[in-house]
C-alpha cells in the first residue's frame, strides 16, 4: 500500500466511520447487559405474595401541610443569594428580586436593547 489512502469518497469514508461507530456502541451496550446479568452485587428480587387483608387495611398517610407563598417566596430569594454569593457577587448588594411574570416578548424586547447598546461602545 505505501502510504497511498484506500479511498478518496468521502461517503465511504463516512459509511465506514459510522459502521466502526455503531458495532462499537452494540459492543458496549452487549457488555452493559452481560454485567448486569452476572453482577454479584445486585440483590436478586424474591416477590412475596401478601394476603389481601394487607392491601385492604392500607391506610395512605395525610399529605403535609402546603407552606405558604410567602415561605416559598423567603425559600427562592435565599437560594438565589446564595447562588450569587458562590458565583464571587457576594461583594455586591441585592437591590430587587422581581419575577419576570407573562410578558416575554416584552422582556425578550428589552433584553436585546440593552446588548445592543453594549456592541455599541
Amino acid at each position: 500500500m505505501g502510504g497511498q489512502p484506500v479511498t478518496t469518497n468521502p461517503f465511504l469514508i463516512m459509511v465506514i466511520n459510522m459502521t466502526v461507530v455503531f458495532v462499537v456502541l452494540y459492543g458496549l451496550s452487549l457488555i452493559v447487559r452481560l454485567i448486569r446479568i452476572i453482577d454479584p452485587t445486585q440483590k436478586k428480587n424474591l416477590v412475596k405474595k401478601a394476603p389481601a387483608t394487607e392491601a385492604a387495611s392500607f391506610v395512605p398517610a395525610p399529605a403535609p401541610a402546603a407552606a405558604s407563598v410567602d415561605e416559598d417566596a423567603n425559600k427562592v430569594i435565599v437560594l438565589i443569594a446564595a447562588a450569587l454569593a458562590a458565583c464571587g457577587y457576594g461583594a455586591s448588594r441585592i437591590v430587587a428580586i422581581r419575577p419576570v411574570g407573562g410578558r416575554t416578548w416584552a422582556q425578550t424586547a428589552r433584553i436585546e436593547s440593552v446588548q445592543s447598546r453594549n456592541k455599541m461602545f
